[in-house]
């Protein structure tokens, strides 16, 4: 068979709504001034069923909860019917263009300005198409199960290629997806990116992973980086036994690592879209980190998928209350994956557990709504930006800082109950039989996603204790309880001691130097010495403890000079008004970790194996 026919029996295989002679939705993609930031959309809808066209602009994007609206970058908008006849079309709402009078046949055309590198905008420029769909293209209400065709055309003496999740078709620049939910959910580069590409040989299919990355480093940067990549590749599959089964039988990181770009990372069922201003040179590590994040949500979110989200509404926000699993666990993830795939350290690992672990003691936040309550924030906390202020900084606590540090207690504490025979692997390998693996009917869906329910019963199963789930769950994921770490870590060979001992502790306050004192930058949380004595955002302090304030530097060390217990004076201005409050203070709740190496001691043998079976790595034989 020649390429072209090969391309074409592919894409039939995998589009059996286009084998039964369904209407494809058909989409033209150009360039005609990408230096201006825009791109030219024509879309076709045949074979319309009588009755009015309803077409849409997305208001959300597939990894994003927050609402989104799309459309206020759409113009010069028209809709036209069989022959190039004007139709008669109603706008009730600025996302909507409900289309009268059609035979059948619908032609849109418009002009679509976009200019952020991110995981969930578009960006057009001289260099590169950096297609998020849902901010893209216009769809048609009614027609979810039909597959559609999308074509590319290269700007006028450009030599730009492909990089998509969505499947091959007819030539090099033309693409299929099967439904609409899977072309939303398809991110596309379209430049002269560099392409890197391995095949994991001895995992069922042999799938392939194909690393596109538009960057402005060397060659030698990227083999390096893509050597990288493979090992998280191979690492994060013993996490699950097995790779999904990925639609064609290949994965894609797409890449935007330009000094223009947004840093973001976004998950996709299979491919994920990573972009930073940062480079492989600057921020190795960095990068890395979020590409084992994402990578991780192939079977965590993409599969593994809450009710809440499947399936995904594209005209509203989307609300879950288990986000603290689908983003937390996947934030624990990461760094481990990384850890026992040899890219980083253990002192790198170390510093992560210890900034969640810190975060969640020092919040505030938690003491007003669980880990169950700050996932349902998300489309209010998730990219959203306010010209009004909120009190976030004390009443929110993010869902990936909580939920990566439950995941981190829960792992600890299985291995703890069952001297290191059950893990949070099993937890996570047991969610995937069930919930993930079994798939969906249709390509890009899951048929059996998973309620808070069905968590609880999988941790009982895993645990052989229904008592010690519901108990889990109530206590840190429906409550406000935090895990016992300082218990924990020493199974594994490491010292947990407090970070300031001795030294008092006012509270987290955010200070900047202002003229005259320490400005105070963001809300003080709720009960503590600060809050206390009345402290509250842009308050001016100018004296603590009868000594004058006048800088943030001043503020700091005159409260770490005193002890937990001691009483002070603490003298503002507040808009006009000098006022004075008192403070007692207390023992700061922060903690350092550190492997008992570091304390002259090497780990006891149990202390050794615990460390080992948590922390090694299952792919190869080290730690």
């Amino acid at each position: 068979m020649t390429r072209r026919l090969l391309r074409a029996v592919f894409v039939l295989l995998w589009m059996p709504a286009l084998a039964a002679a369904q209407a494809p939705v058909t989409y033209r993609l150009s360039f005609p001034e990408a230096e201006h930031r825009w791109m030219q959309v024509q879309v076709r809808f045949d074979e319309l069923p009588p009755g009015p066209l309803e077409l849409r602009m997305s208001r959300a994007s597939p990894g994003r909860y927050a609402v989104h609206d799309f459309a206020k970058n759409v113009y010069d908008v028209q809709i036209a019917g069989t022959g190039g006849a004007p139709l008669t079309v109603i706008r009730a709402t600025p996302h909507e263009w409900t289309v009268i009078g059609h035979s059948g046949r619908v032609e849109v055309s418009y002009r679509i300005f976009g200019d952020r590198i991110d995981g969930t905008y578009l960006a057009i420029d001289s260099t590169h198409a950096h297609i998020n769909m849902p901010a893209a293209l216009m769809w048609a209400r009614g027609l979810e199960d039909r597959p559609a065709i999308v074509q590319l055309e290269s700007p006028r003496g450009a030599s730009w290629r492909v990089a998509t999740q969505l499947l091959p078709g007819a030539d090099a620049l033309t693409y299929a997806a099967p439904n609409f939910s899977y072309l939303m959910d398809s991110p596309t580069e379209f430049s002269a990116f560099s392409l890197r590409t391995f095949t994991v040989g001895d995992a069922p299919g042999a799938p392939v992973f194909r690393l596109a990355v538009h960057h402005t480093g060397t060659d030698s940067e990227l083999d390096g980086f893509a050597a990288d990549v493979e090992k998280i590749v191979r690492e994060a599959r013993h996490v699950f036994g097995e790779y999904p089964a990925f639609e064609g039988n290949a994965y894609t990181f797409i890449a935007d690592y330009l000094p223009w770009a947004a840093g973001d990372g976004m998950e996709h069922r299979n491919s994920t879209i990573l972009t930073s201003g940062s480079s492989i040179r600057s921020n190795r590590l960095g990068l890395l980190d979020t590409v084992s994040h994402e990578f991780f949500h192939t079977w965590n979110v993409e599969r593994i998928r809450p009710r809440a989200l499947e399936p995904f509404d594209f005209n509203e926000a989307n609300v879950s209350g288990e986000l603290w699993l689908g983003e937390g666990f996947t934030s624990y993830y990461g760094p481990l994956v990384l850890l026992r795939a040899g890219v980083i350290q253990l002192s790198d690992f170390v510093s992560e557990i210890e900034g969640l672990i810190n975060d969640v003691r020092l919040s505030p936040g938690r003491l007003v709504r669980s880990a169950e309550g700050m996932s349902r924030m998300a489309p209010l906390a998730d990219g959203a930006g306010y010209v009004d202020r909120t009190n976030f900084a004390v009443t929110y606590l993010s869902y990936y800082t909580w939920g990566a540090a439950i995941g981190l207690g829960l792992d600890l504490t299985l291995r703890d109950r069952s001297n290191g025979r059950v893990t949070l692997d099993d937890y996570m390998r047991a969610l995937w039989q069930r919930h993930g693996k079994p798939g969906g009917t249709r390509p890009g869906y899951v048929d059996t996603p998973y309620t808070m329910a069905d968590l609880v019963a999988a941790l009982a199963a895993v645990s052989g204790d229904a008592a010690f789930a519901s108990d889990f769950f109530a206590r840190y994921i429906q409550g406000s309880a935090v895990v016992d770490y300082e218990r924990l870590l020493p199974r594994a060979g490491f010292v947990v001691r407090p970070a300031a001992p001795g030294q008092g502790w006012i509270g987290e306050l955010r200070l900047q130097d202002a003229q005259g004192g320490a400005r105070v930058t963001a809300a003080v949380p709720f009960g503590s010495p600060a809050y206390a004595a009345g402290l509250e955002r842009d308050d001016v302090i100018v004296a603590i403890g009868g000594r004058d304030v006048s800088s943030a530097a001043d503020m700091t060390r005159a409260v770490r000079e005193r002890k937990p217990g001691d009483t002070v004076s603490v003298t503002f201005d507040r808009r006009g008004q000098r006022i004075t409050g008192t403070a007692r203070l207390a023992t700061d709740p922060r903690v350092e970790i550190s492997p008992v190496e570091q304390t002259g001691r090497e780990p006891a043998a149990d202390e050794r194996r615990f460390r080992n079976g948590w922390l090694s790595s299952a792919a190869r034989n080290a730690f």
